[in-house]
């Protein structure tokens, strides 16, 4: 079985992008904008189990009646704003990649194999961070970016990469995944991917028992990942391409 391309989830699993970088903005951007609202740790961590900024203001709202009827173009002009601050954290060298993530980049880009994007991050925020992490050429490495509301449905739904197969023409089991939620697994998963889960700051403890492997990171020469196959089996390392050509042979 040859790997034919691996699809990327961007936020927690490229980059501990959430409470740090995400949350911040959002607070930046309600107060900029009058809102009464500020939301903790705690509280994010909670609204992360809804996928998607504007569903995440909208639910939000739902919930706290006191704060009126939101339209869809208060919504827009949050995650709008949002998204400033959030460029504006990542410029300030507040954010960056995770372990191993621009290794395997650069492994893969030399082994030819395509690489794509699944995520709800706006091109605005995927371009602040990549573009600092990887440089102003960023785009060239990706085959096509599932980002923002390309499909209509969000994870756990697996609309995002029956998408992104359908683009790239290849099969699902020729495709690994690289996800931290369980949301984007069972995404994943739902469109038949097998799926390599490295949890992220918010994700710790999350049920992951349909992942292929999950690990602590994709690992580097001074900081390897320690991983677990659904198999069982344990081991500590680089996750690779040779790694993830394993995981769609199983």
């Amino acid at each position: 079985m040859v790997l034919a391309a691996v699809f990327f989830d961007v936020d927690g699993t490229m980059a501990e992008t959430e409470r740090q970088g995400h949350r911040v903005a959002y607070n930046a951007a309600f107060a900029e904008l009058g809102y009464p609202v500020h939301w903790d740790p705690e509280l994010y961590g909670e609204l992360l189990a809804i996928m998607g900024g504007k569903e995440r203001i909208r639910h939000y709202w739902g919930e706290h009646p006191d704060l009126g009827a939101i339209s869809d173009d208060e919504v827009e002009r949050i995650h709008a704003v949002k998204a400033r601050y959030f460029s504006d954290l990542i410029a300030q060298g507040s954010i960056g990649l995770r372990v191993g993530v621009r290794r395997l980049l650069d492994e893969l880009r030399a082994r030819k194999i395509l690489i794509s994007i699944a995520s709800t991050i706006t091109i605005e925020g995927l371009d602040a961070l990549l573009g600092h992490s990887l440089g102003v050429d960023w785009r060239d490495r990706f085959a096509f970016l599932g980002i923002g509301d390309v499909v209509p449905v969000k994870k756990p739904d697996p609309a995002i990469y029956r998408w992104l197969l359908q683009q790239h023409g290849v099969k699902a089991h020729s495709v690994v995944t690289l996800e931290d939620t369980r949301a984007g697994l069972l995404a994943s998963v739902g469109a038949g991917i097998p799926t390599l889960v490295t949890p992220s700051d918010y994700t710790q403890g999350q049920d992951f028992s349909e992942a292929a492997c999950v690990a602590t990171s994709l690992g580097d020469p001074l900081e390897p990942a320690q991983w677990r196959l659904a198999s069982g089996v344990e081991g500590s390392g680089l996750i690779d391409v040779e790694f993830l050509e394993k995981l769609i042979q199983r």
